[in-house]
């Protein structure tokens, strides 16, 4: 345990590797990460890494959680047989108030000091056998930055039971606990380090409230150009390579059912959303690299002010950043927040955050509507669309949470909200690489159950009923033509019955009814649409799905033979995905966090008319203008 920023989570990752796995406490929705470390002997040693917390007196769930546990109050998690306290070697005094509250449990005790090497780069010093007898624990020096980097405390866990402990407990009460402090840090002959030139320099303008907030945004905007220049190559050879393989499967085994539902079923949705990895991999690398540079705490201090204007504060900024990855996260990490009001306004808000599920959603819209080679001031088009979208999303976010403050009553008080602002450092990459394959490898696994199911299942919608051989012909469909029986047999499936059955919702949005299916599809996961359109267009042309999809025409009614995806219809379908509640799985956590089914399914209701609202607004402007 230890506060945030400690490089505790990074000790934690040095210990387990990726042997990790993740879930919540029993019975509450706060996330917990468990581990196995292997000691030199081959004994197993369970590692658990706490919430972050400055001191033992919860202000938070989240903090509640961490003294429920150490006091062995939680039904069905056992006690912590010891406890690994981290602690920032440049701000060791902060650590220490902490330090205060556990070794007065009477457990076993170790301090883990990081960043000591920079400690004595910026000209402090500590003799760290003096620390630790004045404290009376154990104290070794980590860093999780370096395969090696735990070594010490690794020989270290092996004796937990023999650890020194204090022959009296430290004070709790603030004036004792701030003398102890004192008499501790005086006998360690402990001298704080100098602020980094560097840092200081840097944070006079990052920190500055208007230059800040603009580097912010340049920061953000310059994000999701890389984002699309970055990742095309390794998307496009993971396209080329599907494309090969589901042709290798159909001219290998031939045209068939069990064929066409692995060549255009499976590697045709499952597949077109697989193109995506690259780019939700590189957001989540640029996402690392910039939490361990040290630059998101400082965003999150400037967002403070402008969580501010929205009846919120900056630990909101913290779910809005988790949010990013996806809304459950999001939703989790508003247990930080000590308003229960602010918390479930949070809550109901951050889902409106564009998480790495609309990525590919946006990245095939935007790749449709916008060429590759438009540039608006020398800068791809692209990449600034998908910004716009990020932007518009977050914005939207703050003004639903604004709503929802104001129903509940406005701001009432405002509990401190306190965050470390640490020198900026250059990322590990090891600490990258975990941060980086957690959430990757749970897409993947989504890929392997939610989109596979689902994509079976669409697979199934759209090629039943079986059209008979005489039938197509006497609809002058000729059954040895593979592309033609394939569109027929779309036309007339279940899957287009329903989509058909929907056109009286969604005909004003420019969409048809394959379309529909798509959007209906998405209500399981938004990856789903992907999927979808690739089963539809790889149905229709398995050689240049792309292409089909471009070309997709409407097959009836007023608009027959017309574009379906034209500008109008493609800006309304960006902007629905912007605010539709798409996710059953937020859906889901949404009830677990509030405790009954009112807020999600109200949410649900509200959020799919203002996506349709806005769709509408969007594809009537659009239209109007091209």
């Amino acid at each position: 345990m230890g506060a945030p920023n400690a490089g505790k989570s990074t000790i934690f990752n040095a210990l387990t590797g990726l042997r990790v796995k993740t879930g919540n406490y029993p019975g509450v929705t706060v996330g917990r990460a468990q581990g196995t470390c292997t000691l030199p002997d081959g004994t197993p040693v369970e590692v658990e890494d706490l919430p972050g917390t400055y001191s033992l007196e919860p202000i938070s769930i989240d903090e509640q959680i961490v003294v429920d546990l150490l006091h062995g109050r939680l039904d069905g998690v056992e006690e912590p047989d010891a406890v690994v306290v981290v602690a920032d070697a440049t701000t060791l005094r902060t650590s220490l108030r902490l330090l205060a509250g556990v070794l007065a449990l009477g457990r076993p005790t170790a301090l883990v000091l990081t960043m000591h090497d920079e400690l004595v780069a910026r000209g402090g010093r500590l003799d760290l056998d003096r620390l630790s007898r004045a404290l009376g624990v154990p104290v070794v020096v980590a860093d999780g930055r370096k395969r090696s980097g735990a070594g010490a405390l690794i020989d270290l866990l092996p004796a937990w039971q023999a650890w020194s402990r204090p022959v009296i407990a430290p004070p709790t009460d603030p004036e004792g606990c701030t003398a102890w402090i004192g008499s501790v840090l005086s006998t360690a002959d402990y001298r704080s380090a100098q602020e980094s030139a560097l840092t200081a320099r840097v944070d006079r303008v990052l920190l500055h409230p208007v230059a800040g907030v603009a580097v912010f945004f340049a920061v953000m905007f310059g994000f999701f150009q890389t984002i699309f220049a970055l990742a095309a190559p390794a998307q496009d050879a993971i396209g080329t390579g599907i494309e090969r393989l589901a042709t290798a499967v159909t001219d290998t085994f031939g045209d068939s059912a069990p064929v066409r539902l692995v060549s255009d079923g499976l590697l045709g949705g499952v597949g077109g959303v697989l193109v995506f990895v690259p780019q939700i991999a590189l957001l989540f690398v640029l996402i690392a690299a910039l939490e361990q540079v040290g630059y998101l705490s400082r965003a999150a201090f400037l967002m403070d002010r402008v969580m501010a204007l929205a009846g919120l504060e900056g630990r909101a900024f913290v779910a809005l950043l988790s949010s990013f990855a996806c809304a459950i996260p999001g939703i989790m990490a508003t247990r930080t927040m000590p308003s229960a009001r602010e918390r479930l306004a949070t809550m109901l808000s951050v889902p409106l955050v564009t998480c790495s599920a609309r990525l590919p959603v946006y990245t095939l819209l935007i790749s449709m509507l916008v060429p590759a080679d438009a540039r608006w001031g020398g800068l791809s088009a692209r990449g600034a669309t998908m910004f716009g979208l990020y932007l518009l999303g977050a914005v939207s976010m703050m003004l639903a949470a604004r709503v929802a403050t104001l129903i509940g009553g406005g701001r009432h008080t405002v509990m401190p909200f306190t965050m470390e602002m640490p020198p900026y450092r250059l990322p590990a990459a090891r600490s990258v690489v975990v941060a980086v394959w957690l959430p990757v490898k749970g897409f993947l696994h989504k890929m392997g159950t939610v989109i596979v199911v689902s994509t079976i299942v669409l697979w199934a919608l759209l090629n039943l009923p079986v059209q008979s051989a005489s039938e197509m012909r006497a609809h002058g469909v000729d059954p040895d033509d593979g592309a033609a029986v394939a569109a027929y047999t779309m036309e007339h499936s279940v899957a287009a019955g329903i989509g058909r059955a929907a056109a009286p919702v969604f005909d004003p949005l420019g969409f048809d009814w394959r379309t529909n299916v798509a959007v209906i599809s998405s209500l399981a996961a938004r990856e789903t649409f992907v999927a979808t359109m690739g089963q539809i267009t790889a149905a229709s042309d398995p050689h240049d799905p792309t292409r089909a999809l471009e070309d997709t025409t409407f097959d009836s009614g007023p608009h027959a033979g017309e574009k379906v995806f034209t500008s109008a219809t493609l800006a309304a379908l960006l902007v629905f995905f912007v605010y539709a509640l798409q996710c059953m799985a937020t859906i889901a956590t949404l009830r677990r966090e509030t405790g009954g089914w009112r807020w999600p399914l109200t949410v649900f209701g509200v959020y799919f008319a203002l996506a349709w609202a806005m769709a509408f607004l969007a594809h009537t402007v659009v239209g109007a203008v091209t």
